[in-house]
């Protein structure tokens, strides 16, 4: 088998090394071109390692801080859902204040609805009453005008027989229309608090002097005046009832559009994704409130909540013109 010549000298110079014979200059700077060679391609080599070694340093600086940048923004959204967490339980709140607070409302506008009606059917009842009573009391002063004109036409030499029998029947029809429990301190309050009027006055000075058909008949009048007195009354808290009912209804459509405004607007914070599929739906929804937003930052924006928290009104006192106080005013 032939050798090559490389291989040949280098088994020629390993025997003659052996030998301890020198080396020839040739096989030195052979081999000194080898070891140059060598060098160099190591020095490429170390220098090429070099460049790759600084670029993975920029690549490890750089992931650091992308890490730490994410880490930033990782804890601004924590701090964020933090916010938004916040804001929402702030709003449940309020929302569960406005319902408290429809629910009053509501419940007074019910029992301002029953007492309209109980007003209306009182001011009916009185407003009949009244008119039977101006019936009978009509009847009773034709009657009377009628006997009186007929003691008149009398002659002076009647019996007084006959005119007691007149005024006897003349007194007990007045009382089968008033009573004689009350008739006495009736018909004096009656006069007393029209004492101002001139034959009322006239009357009151000669009360002693009446005759009880007279105080019956002052008596009547007094539960005449009486009824229509009621009757006015009644009347104006019926106005004065609807107009409360009224503004009651007024504040109750504000409170709603509110409340409306606050869900939608809880349900934007909540599923900030969403909120322009479901505007369609949240306006056919009539529980829910629908107003312009007051902010326009999910985080910072703030809802003006410093009315909600004053406690509620209460409703205007109607005037104290109920049964129970025309009862204890009898």
């Amino acid at each position: 088998m032939d050798l090559s010549q490389e291989i040949d000298d280098y088994i020629k110079e390993s025997i003659e090394h052996a030998l301890g014979l020198p080396v020839s200059t040739q096989t030195l700077e052979s081999k000194l071109n080898a070891s140059e060679a060598a060098c160099n391609r190591l020095r490429q080599q170390c220098l090429y390692l070099q460049t790759r070694l600084k670029e993975k340093d920029d690549v490890i600086d750089r992931s650091r801080a992308e890490s730490c940048m994410n880490a930033q923004a990782l804890k601004k959204f924590v701090e964020e859902n933090q916010k938004l967490a916040k804001e929402c339980e702030s709003l449940l709140g309020q929302c569960r204040r406005w319902e408290n607070e429809c629910s009053l409302y509501d419940h007074d506008r019910e029992a301002l609805m029953d007492f309209g009606n109980e007003a209306d059917e009182r001011a009916k009842e009185a407003e009949v009453r009244v008119h039977e009573l101006e019936g009978e009391l009509s009847r009773v002063v034709d009657e009377l005008q009628f006997y009186k004109h007929q003691c008149e036409m009398q002659s002076v030499d009647s019996s007084r027989e006959g005119s007691a029998v007149e005024q006897l029947l003349l007194e007990s029809l007045i009382t089968t229309m008033v009573g004689n429990d009350e008739v006495t301190s009736t018909a004096h309050a009656f006069l007393q608090a029209n004492s101002g009027v001139d034959v009322c006055q006239k009357l009151l000075n000669t009360w002693n002097s009446l005759k009880p058909s007279t105080r019956k008949i002052l008596a009547l009048a007094a539960e005449v005046k009486t009824l229509e007195n009621d009757k006015e009354h009644l009347r104006f808290n019926l106005a004065r009832a609807e107009e409360e009912v009224k503004v009651l209804f007024e504040e109750n459509e504000v409170l709603h559009k509110e409340n409306k405004r606050l869900l939608r607007h809880q349900k934007e914070r909540c599923h900030p994704g969403s909120s322009e599929k479901r505007t369609g739906s949240a306006s056919a929804k009539g529980n829910k409130r629908k107003t312009s937003p007051l902010t326009s930052s999910p985080i910072e924006g703030k809802i003006n909540f410093g009315d909600g928290d004053s406690p509620r009104k209460p409703l205007s006192p109607l005037l104290h013109n109920s049964p129970e106080s025309r009862m204890h005013k009898k």
